[in-house]
């Protein structure tokens, strides 16, 4: 269900990294690296469980709406305004 607290997220993943680990905006997406390689599910896998240690949500908040093949995706982050999730994240929000 839809929350007021709900933000929306443009995630451009990169697979096959030597570390999982943000790394900053490229365009209008947040580049994320993650270790897993990007076959059966593992790298989105390991996206939702990485965003969930570092959002501090349950796994089941973050809502894969688009680009399940694809490395540009787009997430729903239920429960979780725009400004705690960049906080959380340690990083600035470019949409100001």
């Amino acid at each position: 269900m839809k929350s007021v607290r709900d933000c929306k997220l443009a995630i451009k993943v990169v697979p096959n990294a030597s570390r999982t680990e943000v790394v900053g905006w490229l365009g209008d997406a947040l580049k994320i690296r993650v270790q897993a390689a990007p076959e059966d599910g593992k790298a989105n896998k390991a996206l939702v469980k990485f965003l969930s240690r570092k959002l501090c949500i349950e796994q089941k908040h973050i809502i894969l709406e688009s680009g399940e093949f694809s490395p540009q995706k787009r997430l729903r982050l239920e429960g979780l305004e725009r400004s705690e999730l960049f906080t959380l994240l340690e990083i600035q929000d470019h949409h100001g």
